[in-house]
């Protein structure tokens, strides 16, 4: 057993922690799953096709973006939001180390 994990993350790991506290909900993996390669949606593009209220989608969204798996830029009266690839690779590739290293 692993004690010293007892009290809190390894700082490398709470990034980690953000993020798949995020993907804990299956409305923002529906979110996530909606990107095609290198898409960009807005939140209304979003919202249109969830059974969820605006107010539930910017929840969800704004879940996302905190944890840095939706990005956003602004362009005009629009923000459009991509999915940040590369943290989603990084926090499995690590879940994965840590389970082909120390499990």
């Amino acid at each position: 057993m692993q004690k010293q994990f007892a009290r809190r993350l390894p700082a490398d790991w709470k990034r980690y922690a953000a993020v798949f506290s995020a993907l804990g909900d299956s409305y923002r993996q529906r979110i996530l799953l909606f990107f095609d390669t290198g898409e960009r949606l807005t939140q209304k593009q979003i919202a249109d096709v969830l059974p969820l209220s605006r107010t539930a989608v910017l929840h969800h969204v704004r879940v996302l973006r905190k944890a840095g798996l939706l990005r956003g830029s602004k362009e005009g009266r629009e923000v459009f939001l991509t999915v940040d690839k590369a943290l989603l690779v990084e926090a499995l590739a690590a879940t994965l180390d840590y389970v082909e290293g120390s499990l």
